[in-house]
């Protein structure tokens, strides 16, 4: 398909240009069996579901990051990782996707092409296939160059029952990794500030990463991605849930020195930054450096590490500073950075 032009209304009206840019340039990328059938939505065999779990996980996310592109990634790879890591943290295996696309009138072809490259290459690296999707054009103006929805479908193996509400006292925090970095590359990236700063998104699947986590310890009590509102409010909803109070040790929190850097130039909190590789996970001590140990084997483990620890409490989140004293982390009233994800 010619890349030269941009997409045009005629893109979305169901005639000729709609049915070359999805035959010629979206099902070539994404390409796949299941795809390849053409119908109006995907038809997957239930038996090879029930032959990997005993429930089915579904989610759904929409993403109108802006700018599109930025170090580290771009909309189409936030896409596709944020909906394998919403089924991952579930104790899902994800298996399919499906992605919407909502673009504005005037996108350069090419530009949706290289979107559309980077979520195939995504997708493979996740072990996920895009089987079914819709695309609609508006008008100039009536969008930000392209908005995409994503749901994913998953099969949750029996024992897997991670839950917001599961923590318990004496059990430890994890984390895998250095905190705020996707928050810290979008803001930069839109070069409002002025800012000189070599920080990339952590965008990634943690599918794997998860499933080395089950293989050593199956009762992992709590697990979530910490993407919109950063560890902060992951770490809230635990607390409120399990009625436990998180306590956090400042020292032991793995942030950049670059994001910790951009955050007190703007008077920023890396605690409540997204996050779009990270994932938070409250499991009992005992298994602890088995988890880590696990954790650190796998490339979006290495800088796996434990942060704190659950307390008896009635649900807030406590941080211990390096100077001695405690201070209470609260959820956001509202966002700090719109559009992010």
């Amino acid at each position: 398909m010619n890349l030269a032009g941009t997409i045009t209304l005629a893109h979305g009206s169901g005639g000729r240009a709609m049915h070359q840019l999805v035959d010629n340039l979206i099902r070539q990328t994404f390409t796949n069996p299941l795809l390849e059938e053409g119908e109006d939505q995907a038809r997957i065999p239930l038996a090879e579901l029930v032959a990997q779990g005993d429930r089915l996980a579904f989610t759904t996310d929409s993403y109108v990051v802006t700018p599109l592109e930025f170090p580290g990634g771009n909309i189409g790879t936030l896409a596709i990782n944020g909906t394998v890591n919403d089924l991952a943290v579930g104790g899902a295996k994800p298996l399919y996707l499906s992605c919407g696309f909502i673009i504005e009138e005037g996108l350069p072809l090419e530009t949706f092409a290289r979107i559309l490259q980077s979520m195939r290459l995504a997708a493979d690296e996740a072990g996920v296939q895009i089987v079914t999707g819709d695309t609609k054009v508006v008008q100039r103006g009536g969008a930000d160059k392209l908005f995409i929805n994503t749901a994913g479908v998953g099969v949750i193996p029996a024992g897997f029952n991670p839950s917001a509400g599961g923590a318990q006292v004496g059990d430890v925090v994890i984390v895998n990794g250095w905190l705020g970095d996707h928050g810290a590359a979008i803001l930069n990236a839109r070069g409002d500030l002025a800012l000189e700063a070599d920080i990339e998104s952590d965008c990634a699947p943690l599918n794997a990463l998860v499933e080395a986590m089950f293989a050593v310890c199956p009762d992992i009590h709590c697990l979530r991605d910490a993407t919109r509102g950063g560890l902060a409010t992951v770490l809230n909803e635990f607390a409120e849930r399990s009625n436990v109070d998180m306590v956090l040790k400042e020292e032991f929190l793995p942030i950049r020195t670059p994001v910790r850097g951009m955050c007190e130039i703007l008077g920023l909190d890396p605690l409540y930054l997204a996050n779009e590789g990270k994932l938070v996970a409250v499991v009992p001590i005992t298994a602890a450096q088995a988890v880590l140990a696990a954790m650190q084997r796998i490339p979006e483990g290495y800088h796996a590490c434990i942060i704190g620890a659950v307390m008896e409490g009635d649900g807030h989140v406590i941080l211990q500073t390096a100077f001695g004293g405690e201070r209470i982390v609260d959820m956001l009233p509202g966002e700090q950075l719109p559009r992010i994800c």
